[in-house]
């Protein structure tokens, strides 16, 4: 996944260090191994059999979510979105579906990228300004791409029979927050039911993170707070900005406001991205 996001798709080896929650050093010894591998064992490249797809096909649609995510938010520059990661992805994403478009991760994941996609027009405000999803005009997201996503993600469903991989629950997720006219009234609930979902499927640190979210506006801030000093033992988590930017979200809401401060800063220093780092300093002037 690594050989192919740097040399495919032109994702800086910093960048998907960051993506798989890895030192960049340690991210370039695995990208230097897979060529050599490749080199040393003349591995050829050649169109998989329909045999040999099953077992490829989580890496090859983890590739193209990586892709898309180093897109939809650039971790560095100047730039909040990087458009030809983004095009890239969910024009393989749509290639994918074609190929098989009984596969319900495949749906799934074209369905995700599409909701995401839907909400770019309205990230940033005409002063440049990144805006949250709480601050979004949505009647300027792309309702065609949504009600795209919506057909998706009820096929893939109801091919999952039951049991929905990492991909459709995702795509859920991201559904679930876009039916409302205010994220306010979102399903909280029923978005944390799929997040708890989500993590027996993938328990990936990012998840147990962002589960906060929902679980704050229903058990409440404090609760969701308590939890976070818990995912942040992950050490894989230690230079990853989103952490402290969600504790300064939850500290703020319980009116601690210098430790709250002092979170955005923390996520300021780790971030690169220049629009990022003008909305934390926002957050900050206004604590």
């Amino acid at each position: 996944m690594a050989l192919t996001l740097r040399l495919v798709c032109g994702v800086t080896t910093r960048d998907i260090a960051r993506a798989f929650l890895v030192p960049e050093a340690t991210m370039a010894a695995r990208i230097t191994r897979a060529k050599k591998k490749i080199a040393g064992s003349r591995i050829p490249f050649r169109m998989p059999s329909d045999a040999e797809l099953p077992d490829r096909l989580d890496s090859t649609l983890t590739t193209v979510y990586v892709a898309f995510t180093a897109g939809h938010t650039a971790p560095n520059g100047t730039d909040l979105v990087r458009s030809d990661l983004v095009e890239s992805a969910i024009r393989l994403g749509r290639a994918l579906h074609e190929l098989l478009p009984d596969e319900p991760e495949v749906g799934g994941l074209l369905a995700l990228m599409l909701v995401t996609e839907a909400r770019r027009n309205a990230r940033v405000s005409e002063a440049g300004r990144l805006l949250t999803l709480g601050e979004q005009d949505r009647s300027r997201w792309n309702r065609d791409l949504i009600a795209e996503s919506d057909v998706l993600i009820r096929e893939s469903l109801r091919r999952a029979r039951g049991h929905p991989g990492r991909f459709v629950l995702q795509a859920s997720i991201a559904a679930l927050y876009s039916e409302p006219e205010r994220l306010a009234d979102s399903d909280w609930p029923q978005i944390l039911y799929l997040y708890d979902r989500l993590l027996d499927v993938w328990p990936s640190p990012i998840v147990a993170l962002n589960r906060l979210v929902p679980l704050s506006y229903v058990a409440g801030p404090a609760l969701a707070l308590a939890h976070l000093n818990e995912v942040a033992r992950d050490p894989r988590l230690d230079t990853y900005p989103y952490l402290p930017a969600v504790k300064a979200d939850l500290l703020s809401r319980l009116n601690r406001h210098e430790d709250a401060a002092e979170q955005y800063r923390l996520a300021r220093r780790l971030t690169g991205n220049r629009v990022e780092q003008e909305f934390l300093d926002d957050r900050i002037a206004r604590l």
